[in-house]
């Protein structure tokens, strides 16, 4: 297909434009009136306050206000037309079967918000906090434009404000306050700054307050920190306080941080505004997934291994050695997954009959599970359209959804035909029955020729590789070749590398340069030069109807025209909608109906999904990856404050591609980022085709670093699954950043280089090439916290809010554990199901007054539904250990050994159980108060778990 296949209207984003019309400046906002107040909230009619403005859409003239205190912890305020269905409607109200709305219950009697209102100059609203008099929400003296294309509410905030979510897209931590946040689900290889794969229109404001020593609470900037840190010497104390707020809207979005406000924007849709008091993020975040019945899915044990991948692996048989490789160097690998070189010409549910023949099938996959472990395929979006001029081409999975209309139309019923790797395709209609039915039987079908153990779902944006339906009147063609070149094909030749390369390997560098250089010169003899002036296309709205693939307000897509390397906005589902209304949308439902497929392939099993687009509450279907990256310094840099997000977005199961995906990673970069990501839930190294090979045995350096980190995440799946069952049940996060764990430390609140897992682990990753050291916080000391080196079981000595300097030397990753903190671990296996039979151990870091406290959840690892589980609560005081079981779950693993940290007044008789334990397996180290228990085995054979026990080891 000829590159300009792709290639859609010149427009120029609202952002950019000078010329844009200021909708506060010209629209007349709304007056109030026939309002009631409830005991559970309020009702208004809303009618515009003068000629209506039309600026981007046309002005709905009444719209309805309902306002509810819907709990406890939960306010919402809902501005809609007040006539749907009339002449002028042609808005799309977001329906409750696609995304749960919230609904009221009996606790919202003692909610600590309280809306307020008012209608000079014209109707604005407020949310307050009762308990602080803080003013969390105002739109006071600014305007609601409310058309059927735009919609325009603004909100201010404080000064050097602290606001974190808004995504999907890559960025710091905390939001900067010069940010335009285009919220549009786009295929775009992970550009900063910009809208990539999601939608999730919801952000976190943490609001730092000082009660100074006479009693008096203010506001705190993060400006009044200066260099030096904050200290408590003046006698006054910080606390903070968190509020969460979500837009329930489906549609493009742009909302735009300024210095003291922020402007949402939308191009469609309500206003369905949700506020979380909190006061704390665990609870904003635990609040907003349960209000929408969205906790994060329970993952089965063998997704928390490794997951080796690349874009490039080319037949069953080096998928086999790849395998071998990895255990001849004892670098445990637990899932290979395969890119789209398995398909038959990319097409869903085939494999290569060449180079992955099903003839293969049954001596890889028996050799495979042989050994515990598993495969996941990717699946696109996107389904091959045969040609109908050649029988051979013919493609069952087409035929069969053709078959029952489970594709996307165009408005006049044709089919909408779009293209992706395997040429012309159509899309599958997941709001339809019969689509998800379609495609929920694929799956179950072709797990009988190909027998994976999860999916991992692509291209769900959903991403076409042309503007509009192209291949109508053109699959006679099929299959035909992507408007782009792939990496590898004429001379697309990766010559990328990261930063730091030129010092690190001199000689391959000199060379990458010199051909990078020779190829940039013949694609600059041959390049068409840019235009000198451009003719941007602007609309203008139309009484009664709306321009969907071009609207009047223009986001700042990253891809520019809506259509551009996506479905288009006019290609329509069965129901009569158009895709504009719900395209941010689609990822989440692909998610939806992959997992019912995989609840069909594997009953009673939870299913693993990993994909690309998600939506609000994605996370109770499947995980996310990072998307492309790049084989970057900064890209590992910025993976930290990506999971930290789509921790707040409820989905915890996160990962990046480890190494980096687009261009060449080398041995620094690759060592200090398997080390990184053994600490992420998700852990997988992922390349793109024709990059260098990437798996970690290829460099001895990488080898030893991952095998490091790899013992230290191995031993800590149990942890790690009980973080998970948490989130799973209560909704709270896995990973977690410094300022949420530590909420009244302002320093903390941009850290985004250091991070949680859970509360016990701390981790400070060398983000940046050519250093032997990190810098890093240790949060908490100011009240008391103390911390441990994970590898030594030392005590840090460090000081409250001061950046340390830490010893990083290549293949090290600085790891520490949290003082009151009791750790469970088991033994490593080379898999997950050998680690689940090895012998348990626990790791006690005491606290400053000789306490510790940790928790352990144990099931089959796979069920939906457990027969049987077991919880166990750890409790150390007083030189003790106390151990609790609660549940049926038989497990016969021993535990084989107890480390505590901070025994500082010595060591009497160890008795576990009230049984001695032998003197030779009791080492003590006064000095660094570390005290190992070894060769436990004996006295907990039958099962660590049986029933609850003492641990005696003070004097």
């Amino acid at each position: 297909m000829p590159a300009s296949v792709d290639v859609g209207a010149d427009l120029l984003p609202y952002v950019h434009d000078p010329a844009a019309v200021d909708a506060q400046t010209v629209c007349p906002g709304y007056k109030a009136s026939h309002v009631e107040e409830t005991d559970g909230g309020l009702t208004a009619v809303l009618t515009l306050a003068g000629a209506p403005c039309n600026v981007y859409g046309n002005d709905v003239e009444v719209l309805k206000l309902n306002v509810e205190y819907q709990s406890a912890n939960r306010l919402a305020i809902n501005i809609s037309p007040s006539h749907i269905g009339t002449s002028n409607s042609s808005w799309y109200i977001l329906p409750e079967e696609l995304i749960p709305r919230p609904v009221a219950d009996s606790t919202a009697e003692d909610i600590d918000l309280e809306f307020d209102w008012g209608d000079e100059p014209s109707f604005w609203f407020s949310v307050t906090r009762l308990s602080t008099g803080d003013v969390i929400f105002s739109s006071e003296n600014t305007k609601l434009v409310f058309e059927d294309q735009f919609i325009e509410f603004v909100s201010h905030l404080p000064e050097d404000y602290n606001l974190y979510g808004l995504g999907e897209r890559i960025h710091d931590f905390k939001l900067n306050s010069n940010l335009t946040a285009t919220i549009y689900a786009a295929d775009a290889g992970d550009p900063i700054d910009e809208n990539i794969y999601g939608h999730q229109p919801f952000y976190l404001e943490t609001r730092y307050f000082e009660t100074d020593a006479q009693g008096q609470k203010r506001l705190f900037k993060r400006s009044q920190l200066g260099d030096g840190g904050y200290n408590q010497s003046n006698g006054s104390s910080y606390e903070s306080y968190s509020h969460g707020v979500y837009l329930r809207n489906l549609h493009g979005q742009e909302p735009k941080l300024s210095s003291d406000r922020i402007t949402w924007r939308t191009i469609g849709g309500s206003v369905d505004l949700f506020f979380y008091d909190g006061p704390t993020q665990p609870e904003v975040t635990q609040q907003y997934l349960k209000s929408l019945d969205a906790l994060p899915a329970m993952q089965q044990y063998f997704a928390f291994g490794y997951h080796q991948c690349r874009w490039g692996y080319r037949n069953w048989t080096e998928l086999r050695g790849i395998v071998d490789t990895f255990r001849a160097f004892d670098i445990p690998l637990e899932t290979i997954w395969v890119d789209i070189d398995y398909m038959d010409q990319y097409r869903d549910f085939t494999v290569d009959p060449v180079t992955f023949p099903l003839s293969g099938v049954k001596e890889f996959f028996d050799y495979l599970h042989s050994k515990n472990q598993h495969f996941v395929p990717i699946v696109d979006a996107a389904i091959y359209i045969p040609n109908p001029q050649n029988a051979s081409d013919a493609y069952d999975t087409y035929t069969r959804g053709n078959d029952t209309g489970s594709f996307l139309t165009n408005p006049d019923g044709s089919q909408y035909i779009g293209a992706v790797w395997p040429g012309y395709t159509v899309f599958p209609d997941f709001l339809s029955t019969n689509g998800q039915a379609w495609w929920v039987k694929e799956l179950v079908e072709w797990h009988r020729e190909v027998p994976f153990s999860g999916i991992w779902i692509d291209m769900s944006e959903v991403s076409s590789f042309c503007v509009g339906s192209c291949g109508s009147g053109n699959v006679t063609m099929n299959p035909v070749h992507p408007p782009f070149s792939l990496p590898g094909e004429e001379g697309n030749r990766l010559y990328d590398f990261p930063e730091g390369f030129n010092v690190t390997n001199a000689t391959e560098a000199a060379s990458a340069s010199s051909a990078g250089s020779s190829q940039a010169s013949k694609n600059s003899a041959t390049a068409v030069p840019p235009p000198s002036t451009t003719s941007y296309l602007k609309t203008t709205p139309t009484p009664g109807e709306r321009n969907v693939n071009h609207p009047p307000f223009v986001i700042n897509n990253v891809q520019g025209d809506l259509a551009v390397h996506a479905v288009s906005p006019n290609a329509t589902h069965a129901n009569g909608v158009q895709e504009y209304d719900v395209h941010n949308i689609f990822g989440h439902q692909i998610l939806n109906a992959t997992y019912h497929g995989l609840l069909s392939v594997f009953p009673g099993k939870r299913p693993f999904i990993i994909g690309r687009s998600t939506a609000t509450g994605s996370g109770r279907w499947a995980g996310h990856w990072g998307g492309d990256n790049a084989s970057k310094w900064a890209y590992m840099y910025f993976s930290i404050s990506q999971a930290l997000h789509f921790s707040l977005f409820g989905i915890p199961m996160f990962g990046v591609d480890t190494c980096g995906f687009n261009g060449n990673t080398d041995y620094e970069l690759c060592g200090r980022w398997m080390q990184l990501s053994a600490f992420f839930p998700f852990y997988r190294n992922h390349n793109t085709l024709s990059a260098l090979s990437q798996e970690p045995f290829r460099w001895a350096s990488v080898a030893e670093a991952a095998k490091t980190a790899m013992q230290i995440r191995y031993a800590l799946l149990p942890y790690m699954y009980t973080l998970f069952y948490e989130a799973h049940t209560t909704g709270s996060t896995v990973m977690r950043a410094l300022a949420w764990e530590f909420p009244n430390e302002p320093q903390l609140a941009d850290v985004g280089t250091q991070f949680l897992l859970g509360p016990n682990i701390l981790v400070t990753p060398v983000l940046e090439p050519q250093v032997d050291t990190v810098h890093g916080v240790f949060p908490g000391i100011a009240d008391g916290a103390s911390w441990y080196d994970w590898y030594t079981g030392e005590r840090v000595d460090a000081q409250a809010g001061v950046n340390t300097s830490i010893p990083a030397p290549l293949g090290h990753i600085p790891v520490y554990l949290r003082g009151g903190s009791i750790t469970p671990l088991q033994e490593p296996g080379y898999t997950t199901t050998e680690s689940r039979k090895n012998p348990w151990g626990l790791i006690v870091a005491l606290d400053d007054d000789g306490d510790a406290k940790g928790k352990l959840y144990i099931d089959d690892g796979e069920s939906i539904e457990q027969e049987a589980t077991l919880n166990v609560r750890f409790e150390a005081k007083e030189g003790e250990l106390r151990v609790d079981v609660e549940g049926e779950y038989k497990d016969a693993n021993a535990l084989g050994n107890v480390t505590v940290l901070g025994v500082f007044d010595g060591v009497g008789d160890v008795e576990l159980g009230g049984r001695a334990v032998d003197k030779g397996h009791v080492e003590y180290d006064e000095s660094t108060g570390v005290l190992k228990l070894t060769g436990l085995n004996e006295l907990t054979k039958g099962g660590a778990w049986q029933g609850a026990w003492r641990l005696r080891w003070g004097k």
